[in-house]
């Protein structure tokens, strides 16, 4: 019996030396019968027929994934913030309700905008229209709401100091003046206009002033007013009205009786204790008593320095010692050959809107212009470093 993988030495004796081995050629297909071929072609169809449908089954998935995606979109746009579809607050909306983020951590309130303060608007009002021309020191309006009462307060306060002082409005006086000699504040009075017992009582405008030790406090009545007046150093005052004996309202003294040689150092003294006795003013401010008060005007002098009136504290103006160009006039000073810019003339006095009306209308209809001093000018403003001041 031959082993495997060993030829018969007899059939290789009978292959030609050197001649390849016979290749063993496959067995030719039988001829596929009727059936087989129905057959295969069954299973064919019933395969892509899987195919299909699990394509129309991945279909039908993919819609349905994209509706459900959609219905939650909705849902969380028409949801209220915070509310899951059972209607309660998540864990974390709680935490956030009681004031704590999503971590537990407590959030920080936001701080409310602070609502306007109805009192400190209207001080602002006031002082933004009273208090624009003050560069030196600030206008310190007070509100306007309490101007009334506030007056009555202080002015029946001096009734029981100055047992003279009539409230009373007098025929062809229609205001009364009080001056807060410590304080450095002029407060005008109108009528409150009752129609049994009318009285000074209505704050009408306030002008910031310069007293001095000697000035004299009580109750006067004006006798005689002037367009110019010596004054003690010598020097000189425009608008001058008599208050009693030799102390007047005036303007801050000139070193000549010339509009253009303003005492401008004095001038920036404004507010402070500073005159020889009479009540120093703003051009401005004396001359609108000139035009306004007329001879028996009621006058009271007092010291009040932590109330200096009703409508508060009006601002100063500052003079720059060393600018030739400006320092002799005083910027409120209405007469046209005045180097200042217009806007100062209205100076710094704090006016009620019924003064800013008379104002208006004193500009309009001429009666401001018409009493101004004729402008008798000098041609230049003394040197204080060289001649002091007198006034």
């Amino acid at each position: 019996m031959q082993q495997p993988n060993q030829q018969d030495p007899r059939r290789r004796a009978a292959r030609p030396a050197g001649s390849q081995p016979r290749q063993t050629r496959p067995a030719a297909p039988r001829p596929e019968g009727d059936a087989a071929r129905r057959t295969r072609a069954a299973a064919g169809r019933r395969a892509r027929k899987r195919a299909r449908t699990r394509h129309a089954v991945g279909l039908v998935a993919v819609c349905l994934l994209a509706v459900a995606a959609c219905v939650g979109l909705c849902i969380w746009l028409v949801l209220p913030e915070g509310l899951t579809i059972g209607g309660t607050a998540p864990a974390s909306s709680a935490a956030q309700a009681a004031g704590a983020d999503a971590s537990g951590v407590a959030a920080a309130t936001p701080t409310p905008e602070p609502t306007p303060d109805p009192a400190e608007e209207r001080i602002a009002a006031v002082t933004a229209r009273n208090g624009a021309n003050a560069n030196l020191n600030p206008t310190q309006a007070t509100d306007p709401d309490t101007w009334n009462a506030s007056a009555v307060s202080i002015l029946e306060g001096l009734q029981t100091r100055f047992s003279d002082l009539d409230l009373t409005v007098q025929e062809g006086l229609p205001y009364l003046i009080a001056v807060n000699r410590e304080a450095g504040v002029v407060t005008v009075y109108a009528s409150d206009n009752d129609p049994e017992n009318p009285r000074y009582t209505v704050p009408y405008m306030a002008m910031v002033c310069s007293g001095g030790p000697d000035t004299p406090t009580g109750v006067f009545n004006t006798p005689v007013n002037y367009d110019w007046r010596l004054l003690s150093g010598p020097c000189y005052g425009q608008y001058a009205t008599r208050i009693w004996d030799a102390y007047l309202f005036h303007s801050v003294p000139y070193y000549t009786q010339h509009k253009d040689d303003l005492e401008y150092v004095e001038f920036n003294k404004l507010g402070t204790q500073a005159s020889l006795g009479c009540i120093r003013l703003m051009v401005v401010d004396v001359k609108w008593i000139y035009d306004n008060c007329p001879i028996g005007t009621t006058v009271v002098i007092y010291d009040d320095a932590a109330t200096p009136g009703p409508m508060g504290t009006p601002g100063t103006i500052y003079i720059d010692p060393d600018d030739e160009t400006y320092r002799g006039w005083d910027p409120t000073d209405p007469d046209a050959a005045n180097p200042w810019d217009e806007h100062y003339r209205t100076g710094t006095t704090i006016r009620s809107e019924a003064a800013w009306a008379e104002w208006d209308a004193a500009q309009d209809d001429g009666r401001w212009h018409n009493t101004i001093n004729p402008a008798d000018l000098q041609g230049y403003s003394t040197d204080y470093k060289t001649e002091g001041t007198r006034g």
